[in-house]
């Protein structure tokens, strides 16, 4: 899940010839109905910690409810300092830097 196109399409085309099978979506609306409706079976959400519908950590509790065990990593272009004194994420959560 990332709202940015060039980073999601650059993200997907990379795991894709890592030989992941991905589905990639645009806004937390649209990931949450993908876990709602579709039969695939998913094994990690990695998402954006920082988006204008919802964060990260919203979006991967509402993902949990529909998907329980999945597992979640956060992505930002953002500090880890910057997550943190906003609270988006609880302290001791590892985070994957985007350029």
């Amino acid at each position: 899940m990332e709202d940015d196109d060039l980073v999601r399409q650059m993200a997907s085309a990379m795991l894709k010839e890592l030989g992941y099978a991905v589905a990639s979506c645009k806004d937390p609306g649209e990931a949450l109905r993908l876990c709602r409706e579709s039969p695939r079976r998913f094994d990690l959400l990695l998402t954006d910690v920082i988006m204008p519908e919802m964060n990260g950590k919203e979006l991967s509790g509402r993902v949990r409810e529909l998907r329980p065990g999945m597992a979640v990593l956060y992505m930002s272009g953002y500090s880890d300092d910057i997550i943190a004194h906003h609270g988006v994420l609880e302290a001791g959560v590892l985070l994957l830097p985007k350029p």
